[in-house]
């Protein structure tokens, strides 16, 4: 299949926006970029407004999309608002998780992510007894990306224990396969499941649930398969005080003396670190995965997004428990937290945080032909309507894709060149989101 798009303005993955060109799309991948075209040839499909390469959401919990609006009804922490998630985790079956995770899939590719990297770790049925096929719940989440459209990283997770030399309790069995072998293990049983459409990774869920020997099994397992390997970092400072009471080393260090740090390491959240953890994460040319909408409305606390860059970091984002689903919003988040933080302005360009959006986000989840319009890249095109409220009189640049636009002026998603999302979808992504997670709470 061929096709051919002119676009009004694009953003190509760098420098500045553009206005007309033309992409050609041969099967799933760009085969001719053209810029400086004042107008649609023959037989182009015109794409007016801004377009962008598809996002990337690093980061993601799909069940917890059944919470919003719910955990905002009352005051507390992290730590209590995590008691309302495992009530949550504790009734989802591989049907009800299908569900719950194809209408989130299909509310991200609607904001214009055209992957994401699932941080999967309900594993197992009640009480923690493996399902007959133990990758029930994994396959669910698989099969709901392909079904909704969206690329899906399954970042397969380890999660052994409720705390530092505590085991598993409650919910929490539903999570854990007693050991890192079992669950390296269980994992080998995934590894068909992988293609153009979707990669096998790893995840630590925390040092706080896996202890260091075990770290090191899945560390190994993610070098010896040269998967994706993504870790909750620091995101709390409970965390930090509990390592450093057992280890005598912070989060950073403990995961770096397992080998759990390296090029293919995404650190999630990576909020209260110390110069030296910034410094090693740099060192180890690690990613580093901000979620500031879900960093914000737990009160994690802002994390040293520009420190972590100048060491040699690279940045990426994702929205995390879904209280929000807009990488617009992430994008800007991070500029606009530094600004308060450091009372000052201008700490990220909107192309820069247009990159971490996008090109870096898919590397960190091994998806490393995706996050640019150029010849031999897999087509993925995002465009933006440049006359909403919001957008108008901005003009077609990075910085009103950054600070202007919402998920809402999204009016076409095209991934590997079909055209997977348009916004007449919005009003049937949103009923099929009511009626899910109503289900799920109404059997409460």
């Amino acid at each position: 299949m061929i096709a051919t798009y002119w676009l009004e303005h694009a953003w190509l993955g760098q420098g500045d926006v553009v206005g007309g060109v033309v992409v050609t799309i041969e099967g799933e991948r760009f085969s001719e970029v053209r810029t400086g075209v004042a107008t649609p040839p023959s037989g182009a499909r015109r794409l007016d407004g801004l377009t962008v390469p598809g996002l990337a959401n690093c980061h993601s919990h799909a069940f917890h999309r059944a919470l919003r609006g719910r955990t905002q009804r009352e005051r507390g922490t992290f730590w209590t608002w995590r008691e309302q998630m495992y009530a949550l985790a504790g009734r989802l079956d591989p049907d009800g998780y299908y569900e719950l995770a194809r209408a989130a899939y299909r509310e991200m590719l609607l904001a214009g992510f055209t992957s994401v990297g699932e941080f999967h770790y309900l594993h197992h049925a009640p009480g923690g007894t493996p399902y007959d096929n133990p990758n029930a719940m994994g396959l669910a989440v698989v099969e709901a990306a392909r079904d909704a459209g969206i690329r899906v990283a399954l970042l397969d997770t380890c999660y052994l224990g409720a705390g530092v030399g505590r085991p598993a309790e409650g919910v929490q069995h539903r999570f854990s396969d007693g050991d890192a072998e079992s669950w390296a293990g269980r994992l080998e049983r995934l590894e068909h499941t992988a293609g153009d459409d979707v990669v096998v990774g790893t995840a630590v869920h925390s040092v706080r649930a896996v202890p260091p020997r075990e770290i090191e099994v899945v560390a190994a397992w993610a070098r010896a398969h040269e998967a994706p390997l993504h870790v909750h970092l620091s995101e709390q400072v409970a965390e930090n005080d509990e390592c450093l009471a057992a280890y005598g080393v912070t989060p950073t260090r403990l995961l770096d003396e397992a080998g759990a740090l390296g090029e293919r390491t995404t650190v999630v959240h990576a909020t209260h670190l110390t110069d030296t953890d910034v410094e090693t994460l740099g060192r180890r040319r690690a990613f580093a995965c901000f979620c500031p909408t879900t960093e914000r409305d737990l009160g994690d606390g802002i994390g040293r997004s520009r420190e972590l860059r100048r060491s040699g970091a690279t940045l990426t984002l994702g929205s995390d428990s879904h209280a929000v689903v807009d990488p617009f919003e992430e994008m800007r988040a991070v500029e606009l937290d530094e600004r308060l933080a450091r009372q000052e302005r201008g700490h990220w360009s909107a192309a820069e945080l247009l990159v971490a959006g996008t090109y870096d986000g898919h590397r960190s989840l091994g998806f490393d032909d995706v996050g640019k319009i150029e010849v031999g890249a897999r087509a993925d095109l995002v465009t933006l309507d440049l006359a909403t409220p919001r957008t108008s009189g901005a003009g077609a640049s990075a910085e009103t894709a950054v600070f202007a636009a919402t998920s809402a002026d999204v009016v076409q998603v095209v991934r590997d060149g079909r055209v997977l999302a348009t916004a007449d979808d919005a009003r049937a992504v949103g009923e099929d989101l009511a009626a899910v997670i109503s289900r799920i709470w109404s059997d409460a």
